[in-house]
């Protein structure tokens, strides 16, 4: 009898697990996918505001990909409850699926701050595609938006929100801008480089409520002036989405604790992506990294071990990398280790900024800024990025890098990191799709 998997969730680690349970198993088995949304990249959210890419570009997998990867989708239904002694999932419309094995890829949610107004007409968040709808309905020439919250989410729509001619101004309750990716320093030059992009810049402020005001927001603030705008938008964090495994018996920490094969306490029931709490690559801690790159990871080696396979997996690299009005920032590792050796250079004119962090000879984080059209500063984000992730050793080079952080190449090349990295695939192998069927990303 076939193996029946059941996938709950269609983001990109349910995504990539499907995929690799088609291109690894030896027999054909049945995959269900339980998933509130039709797949679709949520990445691709902010070319979707700004008009760079159609609707239909964003989604991941149409019906008739589904069809032919063979999967049962029962899309626009949650998972409600888990009996992982019975092997059945029950759906939010009462019925339910019986499994071999499952995924639990159902990632995160965004959450507002919990201030009065926040859930009042024109206060978005932009986590989701219907979100992003809402957005784009209310944005255009001439707007005055409102970010509350300086952290990762928010600068990724950043670029999207001026290229759609809305003047921008950014509210943040810490007192630094993208207070859990780069350090001070770095963050003074990101300031200083939007702020003579025409972007207004509060930072240390705590937002006390939010009104309406003639069919405009009025927002409030502890201390400060209040702010008029037209539309409000909140990345103020994200929540993963695990209440409904109350009762389920898979062991919960800050998400689901998972071993080196993403399986949690119950055997055969995996994890990935938001939701899973696994080995940090550098610290060797667990940790949850939600991003982009751990869901794709965690989805090819949960998809990889179902389908029969044994794949460990050594733990996911933190990278955050994103480009602000031409600005490239990007840090990775532990950036913020305060007992790591640590050499920072800066060039304020350009602005450029290199910060690397040290353990005994390995570099086990980095944070880098530069202009985008700087040859150098693309190169040494993938650079400094393999020398974190390879863990390569750097004896010969740390006193060079130490004095000359700006100087990674040759260090890059001589300690054959490519080389290190290149066997280095997540399943063992190179990537592929099967057939001609579109890579789901």
């Amino acid at each position: 009898m076939a193996a029946r998997h059941l996938i709950i969730g269609g983001g990109t680690a349910g995504m990539n697990a499907i995929r690799t349970i088609r291109e690894e198993e030896g027999e054909r088995s049945e995959i269900v996918l339980v998933s509130a949304e039709r797949p679709y990249s949520r990445m691709v959210l902010p070319y979707y505001l700004d008009r760079s890419i159609a609707e239909s570009h964003v989604f991941t997998a149409t019906p008739r990909v589904l069809a032919d990867w063979g999967v049962k989708a029962q899309v626009g239904r949650r998972a409600t409850a888990l009996d992982t002694k019975a092997n059945v999932c029950t759906l939010d419309d009462g019925t339910t699926v019986e499994y071999d094995d499952c995924l639990i890829a159902t990632g995160s949610s965004a959450v507002k701050a919990p201030v009065d107004g926040a859930d009042g007409r024109g206060v978005h968040s932009f986590w989701t595609l219907d979100e992003a709808r809402a957005v784009l309905a209310e944005i255009g020439p001439g707007s005055h938006v409102v970010m509350v919250g300086a952290g990762f989410i928010a600068f990724t729509i950043l670029n999207s929100i001026l290229a759609l001619g809305a003047t921008l101004t950014i509210v943040e309750v810490a007192p630094r801008i993208l207070p859990r990716m780069i350090d001070d320093a770095g963050a003074k030059l990101v300031e200083d480089w939007l702020t003579k992009h025409g972007v207004r810049i509060r930072t240390g402020v705590k937002l006390t409520g939010i009104e309406d005001a003639k069919g405009r927001k009025r927002l409030r603030f502890a201390a400060g002036g209040d702010i008029l705008c037209d539309v409000v938008i909140m990345a103020t964090g994200i929540k993963t989405n695990l209440e409904w495994l109350k009762g389920s018996g898979v062991t919960v920490n800050r998400g689901v604790v998972v071993d080196d094969h993403l399986r949690s306490s119950v055997r055969n029931v995996y994890a990935a992506g938001d939701i899973a709490e696994g080995r940090d690559l550098i610290t060797g801690e667990p940790a949850v990294h939600a991003i982009e790159p751990t869901a794709q990871e965690h989805g090819r080696v949960a998809g990889a071990n179902m389908a029969g396979k044994d794949v460990g997996y050594r733990g996911s690299l933190i990278v955050n990398i994103v480009e602000v009005c031409h600005l490239d920032v990007a840090s990775f590792g532990a950036w913020d280790d305060a007992k790591a050796e640590a050499a920072s250079g800066v060039k304020p004119d350009r602005p450029a900024y290199r910060k690397l962090l040290w353990r005994g000879d390995r570099l086990t984080g980095a944070i880098i800024l530069g202009p985008s059209s700087d040859i150098w500063t693309t190169n040494d984000v993938g650079m400094l990025k393999g020398l974190v992730q390879s863990g390569v050793s750097l004896a010969r080079f740390k006193a060079h890098l130490k004095r000359n952080p700006f100087d990674v190449k040759p260090a890059f090349i001589a300690s054959k990191t490519t080389s290190a990295l290149l066997p280095e695939t997540i399943l063992g192998r190179p990537s592929k799709a099967p057939g001609n069927t579109p890579v789901a990303v």
